[in-house]
Formats: structure tokens, sequence, C-alpha cells
């Protein structure tokens, strides 16, 4: 492994603890099968693919939260450049800003600077991820009505993560020389979500032009 690389998958540099699944699950399975179809070198737009005989919201559930885990250790690469300083808006050049809204502290869109966007979006999707009337890991427990939209809004508010790292930050990726390993993730990220249609197209233009600066 290259020293880049080892800088990006340094645990030291995670922005948040990884989330495992447990050894002996169906969901644990599931996600070695998946590393696997990567790790064989497999066409990604097949690696995303639902394999047979498998339950597509198991399938989901796993890339969520794989997913979940390595855009956090992108971010988490380049965190101390993103600064309430350097990034006083959470956005993706000009044309796009990203407002934090919850059912908490924040019931309507507010502006914050990037550094704040991304700590509460973490914590926020660790919650959903954790919680095991949304997640459930127990085979046989049916997953809630509510699932497949509370996927589409954690995948579409990761997204952001891709378009302020591309935008604001790549400068720092290329200097490390992990360009391959994020355009990588992103090329799988984007795959996954166009085969389930879980990310509205129009929500995915802000990296248009990096999609087809990588030959797609």
């Amino acid at each position: 492994m290259s020293h880049a690389l080892k800088q990006v998958f340094n645990k030291d540099k995670t922005f948040r603890p990884k989330r495992k699944f447990e050894p002996g699950t169906q969901r644990f399975e599931l996600h070695k099968k998946a590393q696997a179809s990567l790790n064989a070198g497999l066409d990604l737009k097949v690696a995303v693919q639902l394999p047979p005989g498998e339950e597509q919201n198991d399938w989901v559930a796993v890339h969520v939260v794989d997913f979940f885990n390595r855009i956090n250790l992108i971010y988490g690469t380049i965190s101390d450049y993103c600064t309430e300083q350097s990034c006083p808006v959470m956005s993706g050049g000009p044309k796009y800003e990203y407002r934090w809204q919850d059912e908490h502290k924040y019931r309507k869109p507010t502006a914050l600077s990037a550094p704040q966007y991304m700590n509460l979006l973490m914590d926020w999707i660790e919650v959903q991820i954790n919680n095991e009337d949304i997640f459930p890991t127990n085979v046989g427990t049916p997953f809630p009505k509510n699932f497949l939209p509370v996927v589409k809004k954690i995948l579409s508010r990761l997204f952001r993560v891709f378009v302020h790292v591309y935008i604001h930050h790549f400068d720092r990726i290329t200097q490390m020389g992990s360009e391959a390993h994020v355009n990588t993730c992103y090329k799988h990220f984007y795959y996954f979500v166009k085969e389930f249609n879980l990310i509205d197209t129009k929500e995915l233009e802000p990296l248009v032009s990096v999609w087809v600066g990588l030959g797609y």
C-alpha cells in the first residue's frame, strides 16, 4: 500500500469510528460478498447489482454503512484543512450552498460552515444507522416503511461531502496522491445510487464535470 493510501486509511484520521458488521450475521456475509466483488476488480456497474437471491433492502443497508465509513475516511484526510476560516459556508463552489436542517436544533434550513455541517451530518447518520428500528440487524426483522426515504436522505447528504471535497479540497487529495482512491469511491457511489434510483439526477449535477472528467 502506498504512503498516500496509508494516510487515507490511517485510523487516527477517521472522522468518526467505523460502523462494523457483526461476524456471522447475514449483513456481515453480504458485506464480504460486496468486498469480494470489488477486490476481484469487477466492473463497478456490475459490482453494485443485487446478487441473485438477496433482498434489496439488505444490500442497500450494507452499502449505506460502507459508504458512510469510506466517505468518513476521505473527509478525515482533509478535515484539518476544512476550517471555519477556509470554509465558512458548506458549499460546492459559488453555485451550490448546502444548509442544515434537522428535527432538533435546526428546524429551518440554516447556513453553517463546512466543518459544522460535517459534524452534524456524521452525527445524524450515525444515529440513523445505529437505530434498530430503521436499520434492523436481526435476520427476519422487517425493514420499516420509511427505510428507503431515510436512505435517500443519508445518501443525498453524503453526496454533498463528495461535492465539497472535490470542489474545495481536491488539491489536498492530489498532493497526497490519493485521487485514484477518491475517484474510485465516487464512481462506486455513483453507480450504486443510479442502479437503485436513490438520488435524483438533478441533485448529482454539481459533479457532472467531475464525472465527465473521469471519462464517463
